[in-house]
């Protein structure tokens, strides 16, 4: 999410682009009457894995992810009584393309997976299972850049075209820590938002596709950071860890981890480097 991040909640349309990184779920039938669940990371490695009973979803590790995935699964056949409901034991493989500490989605690109494979609406699995805007579902359903916005408890999103010449001055940098979206959408409940923000963040969403200059987006970007600054009352990341860097820096989804996007030539990512950001991915790289 480029911009909108904790306001679109509210109604804000937030402007999203899909990554190509993703993750992926495979399922095979098994001859034993369970869910053996696996989940590898971008290596191949196991990082996961637990077995499932077929009529209720429960684990036998019972930790904290099993519940989650078991919470899931019984939130899908609520949504389809049909799903999983033929005592057909079943192996299951979840495969990430991307590490799991870069907040790219793992949990809403699961949620989509298994909202197709039992055919019902991922924004709804979502609603009544993890929570959050659904602006990721929509991402995961698209291949384009995107508005996204929830009107009367409805997401609506339609593809748009970014007519950017300058994405080679734009780099995404990881702060080398994962931020838990769930508490920064709990501390932004306990903020006070007022129409005219949600108006100023959706003007500003909307100029971003009749921005043509790099100047331009990143005096978009600026505003953007203040108002989410002055909305959640905490200082912009630049201010917190780059006072000292001479161009944009932005904010991706909850504040203080995961990505932030930088402007900037190649030398310049150095500036980061020497701070202990190693992973600098172009925009060209990151983006579909």
């Amino acid at each position: 999410m480029l911009t909108g991040e904790y306001v679109v909640l509210d109604g804000a349309t937030a402007l999203a682009i899909p990554t190509k990184y993703g993750q992926s779920l495979e399922v095979s039938a098994s001859k034993k009457e369970i869910i053996h669940w696996k989940s590898l990371d971008e290596n191949g490695a196991l990082w996961f894995e637990d077995f499932f009973d077929l009529k209720n979803f429960e684990s036998k590790n019972r930790n904290e992810i099993s519940e989650t995935l078991s919470k899931i699964l019984n939130e899908a056949r609520k949504l389809n009584p049909d799903f999983l409901c033929e005592n057909q034991g079943m192996h299951i493989i979840t495969k990430l393309d991307f590490p799991r500490n870069w907040g790219l989605g793992t949990s809403s690109t699961l949620i989509n997976n298994i909202a197709q494979w039992a055919k019902v609406d991922g924004f709804a699995l979502l609603a009544n299972s993890f929570g959050g805007s659904g602006y990721d579902i929509a991402a995961a359903q698209t291949d384009a850049p995107l508005l996204y916005e929830i009107k009367k408890g409805i997401p609506k999103f339609r593809k748009v075209h970014l007519s950017w010449s300058f994405t080679d001055s734009l780099f995404f940098v990881h702060l080398n820590q994962k931020q838990d979206s769930k508490e920064g959408i709990a501390k932004y409940k306990n903020s006070s938002v007022y129409e005219k923000t949600l108006q100023r963040i959706s003007d500003i969403s909307n100029k971003l596709l009749i921005c043509y200059s790099l100047s331009d987006f990143e005096q978009l970007m600026n505003a953007h950071e203040e108002i989410i600054s002055e909305t959640i009352n905490l200082p912009t990341i630049k201010k917190q860890l780059f006072s000292d860097y001479p161009n944009t820096i932005k904010s991706l989804g909850a504040w203080g981890g995961d990505f932030i996007l930088a402007s900037g030539d190649k030398n310049e990512m150095d500036y980061f480097r020497k701070k202990g950001f190693e992973t600098i991915i172009p925009f060209d790289e990151m983006i579909k």
